[in-house]
């Protein structure tokens, strides 16, 4: 039975240190969780402040001794900029103080077992989820027979990529949206929509059941009777989702 975990939007990490080997083993300890999301690995304090400004992440993974300037250094003039949840990780126990003076939400010990370190990630994604605003998306309008229908994301079944729009399935009908399904992973209440594959995002109200096809691959069956195949990347997030959903209807 595949483990659950909490159903998530993207988060956007940076990995600061300047051992090459540390920023690796944090780099395989996230490839753990899909919905995180790499987008840096600078190697020294003035890089990370470059990385960290232009790529605006939620959460970043810093070291507290590096080149040029200090995981300290680093916090101080960013100022506003710094992202949402900040862990320390290092070798040295004497700066933990300051650094949850310093704003961190934790701090990571090296060596650190594999526990510790999923508790800290834990923390963070906690509150990451509500440093996010609210689903941006109230209805949506679509076009339809010359007609502008104006549709609330609940009533959508499943949502389908099709070139550069999107095809919301909404009962029997169909209609073609103009966004990206990363735009609107993004803006869906992830409580109530979860992504399963690069080219599907379901209505977890409308999940009738998780099974598995002839060939072993897990799929999405609706209430409708369709059937949605699911990404192996995206396959645990949405088993927990499911769950949720159930658990608060």
């Amino acid at each position: 039975m595949v483990s659950l975990e909490e159903s998530r939007a993207s988060v956007r990490t940076v990995i600061v240190d300047d051992e090459p080997l540390a920023r690796t083993n944090l780099r395989v300890l996230l490839r753990r969780h899909p919905h995180i999301e790499i987008v840096g690995e600078p190697g020294s304090g003035l890089e990370a402040l470059e990385e960290i400004r232009r790529t605006k992440p939620d959460l970043v993974f810093l070291d507290v001794q590096m080149p040029e300037c200090d995981g300290f250094d680093v916090l101080e003039m960013l100022g506003r900029d710094v992202p949402p949840a900040v862990i320390f990780v290092t070798a040295y126990d004497q700066y933990a103080l300051r650094a949850f003076e310093a704003g961190a939400l934790d701090y990571l010990l090296k060596p650190f077992d594999n526990a510790r370190f999923e508790r800290a990630l834990s923390r963070a994604q906690d509150k990451i989820q509500r440093h996010r605003p609210a689903s941006k998306i109230g209805r949506l309008t679509v076009k339809s027979a010359g007609q502008m229908l104006f549709l609330q994301p609940a009533d959508i079944d499943w949502i389908e990529a099709a070139d550069y729009y999107a095809c919301l399935h909404v009962g029997a009908r169909t209609h073609l949206l103009r966004r990206s399904m990363s735009e609107l992973e993004q803006d869906l209440d992830p409580s109530l929509f979860c992504r399963i594959h690069r080219s599907a995002i379901v209505n977890l109200a409308r999940v009738r059941a998780l099974q598995s096809n002839r060939n072993g691959e897990y799929e999405v069956l609706l209430d409708n009777g369709s059937t949605l195949p699911i990404s192996r990347r995206y396959r645990r997030q949405l088993q927990s989702a499911v769950t949720a959903n159930h658990n608060r209807a």
